[in-house]
C-alpha cells in the first residue's frame, strides 16, 4: 500500500511540475541526443484573436537572455503544439519572414537550406506538435506528425531559425517572453 501512494505521489507531483499553458502541458526536462534540456518557459502565439500554438523553448541552461541562447554552441528545442489547423504555405511563411526579419544579411548562404526545410513542412492540425531541435556538431532537425526526414548543418542555420521566436523582431512578443520565462 505503501508503494502504491508512492507511486501516485510521485505521479502527481510530476504533473504538477511539468510546464503548462492554455491546457497544454510540456515536461519539464526531455533528453535529447543524451542531454539533458530544461524546460525555459513557454509562450502563446497568437495571430489576431486566433490562439496558434503553445511554445515551448529547451535549453541546456536557462537562461532569459535571447544573445545568451544564441551564443552558445549547445542543444536547444522549439516545440510547437498547435491549437488549430495551419497549413504548410503559413507554417512556412512565418518562419520565411522570421529569418528574413531577423537575419537578412544571411539570407544568400541560408536560401537553399531554408528551401530545403519548406519542402519537408506539411500541413498541421490541431494537437500536433512540430520539434525544432537543434544539436551541436549535427545541426538543425524537424520532427513531426508527416514530416519527412530534414537536417539542416550549420549553426548559423539554427541561429537563424531560432531568431523567428528570440530575436528582436520575432513572430510574436508575448511568445518569446513567455519562452524566455518572462
Amino acid at each position: 500500500m505503501k508503494s502504491l501512494i508512492f507511486a501516485l505521489a510521485l505521479a502527481v507531483s510530476s504533473i504538477a511540475s511539468a510546464g503548462e499553458l492554455k491546457g497544454i502541458k510540456m515536461p519539464d526536462t526531455i533528453t535529447v541526443d543524451g542531454k539533458e534540456l530544461k524546460l525555459n518557459g513557454l509562450g502563446l502565439r497568437k495571430k489576431i484573436i486566433f490562439n496558434v500554438y503553445v511554445g515551448g523553448l529547451y535549453l541546456e541552461n536557462k537562461s532569459s537572455d535571447p544573445a545568451a541562447i544564441m551564443a552558445a554552441d549547445t542543444t536547444r528545442r522549439v516545440d510547437m503544439m498547435m491549437m488549430r489547423n495551419l497549413d504548410k504555405a503559413a507554417i512556412v511563411e512565418a518562419i520565411k519572414n522570421g529569418v528574413e526579419k531577423n537575419s537578412p544579411a544571411a539570407m544568400p548562404a541560408l536560401k537553399e537550406r531554408l528551401d530545403n526545410l519548406a519542402a519537408v513542412i506539411p500541413d498541421l492540425k490541431e494537437g500536433q506538435k512540430l520539434t525544432i531541435v537543434y544539436i551541436p556538431g549535427k545541426g538543425t532537425r524537424v520532427e513531426g506528425t508527416g514530416v519527412k526526414e530534414f537536417t539542416a548543418p550549420g549553426k548559423d542555420f539554427a541561429d537563424a531559425i531560432f531568431q523567428v521566436w528570440l530575436g528582436k523582431t520575432p513572430v510574436d512578443e508575448d511568445l518569446k517572453n513567455g519562452m524566455l520565462g518572462k
